[in-house]
């Protein structure tokens, strides 16, 4: 693949970073044409918008940072840069939902309704920033016989090189477009709000539990177990938003029957 594609003088353009910023140029369209179908002028999701991108690459990188904290206690120089991949999108959304509460208290904007206006957003725009992902060969798969494995041969390539790994970047790109999909259909079904969000939730952990088992970059379990951290995160945001999906629903039935 291709980490680096070109370079601007002495900057160079990684296509982890490139492909990260496209992904939320699309989110933020998507969310500016769901916005609009709200009543929510587009400047305000504009705005929002880059407060969540920014808290949302602090959070995602911190998670990604503390699971593989050994390696970078030993090279802290390489905690900031991002470019060479490694974001936890569960470990951003943490970040991203308290702080986004705080924001929409300050605006006076119903949280329910922004987190079903950006669900669909936050699936496209992360399955568009794993094929970055994929190109600088992060993430990478677990070595493997199938027809559709990848063999990376680039020496700037994050991945092990020469041998075929399962793409599983390209397995979570699919896995957000599916999900992505999947949200704008329920948007036109939704009942309450908060159905969205909490189904993206929902949707994302559980392909997580199950795409992890063909990570081969996985450097810590949990002790006893098979289970990955992230896989630990992705569990507890499912049995989370499950249980929040059972109590909206009963909580608005309840107000609408009072």
């Amino acid at each position: 693949m291709h980490p680096k594609l070109f370079s601007l003088g002495p900057i160079g353009i990684h296509s982890y970073g490139l492909f990260v910023l496209i992904g939320i140029a699309v989110a933020l369209y998507v969310a500016i044409r769901n916005g609009r179908a709200n009543g929510i002028s587009p400047p305000v999701i504009a705005e929002m918008g880059l407060f969540m991108a920014v808290v949302g690459v602090i959070g995602a990188r911190l998670a990604y940072v503390l699971m593989n904290l050994t390696y970078y206690v030993s090279n802290p120089e390489e905690i900031l840069m991002i470019w060479h991949g490694g974001l936890v999108f569960l470990g951003g959304m943490l970040l991203v939902i308290p702080a986004l509460l705080w924001y929409l208290r300050r605006r006076h904007l119903p949280f329910w309704r922004i987190g079903d206006l950006w669900a669909p957003s936050l699936a496209i725009g992360l399955a568009i920033g794993r094929i970055g992902c994929f190109m600088a060969g992060c993430c990478y798969g677990k070595p493997t016989g199938v027809k559709w494995g990848v063999v990376f041969s680039n020496p700037d390539s994050l991945a092990p090189l020469g041998i075929p790994l399962h793409p599983t970047q390209l397995y979570s790109s699919l896995a957000g477009v599916i999900i992505f999909l999947v949200l704008m259909a329920l948007e036109r079904r939704k009942h309450y709000e908060g159905q969205i969000f909490l189904w993206l939730l929902i949707l994302h952990s559980t392909a997580r539990l199950y795409l992890e088992r063909f990570r081969g970059d996985i450097s810590s379990t949990i002790p006893g177990t098979e289970m990955s951290l992230t896989q630990l995160l992705a569990l507890l945001t499912l049995i989370t938003a499950v249980l929040g999906l059972m109590f909206r629903k009963s909580w608005i039935r309840e107000k609408q029957g009072g």
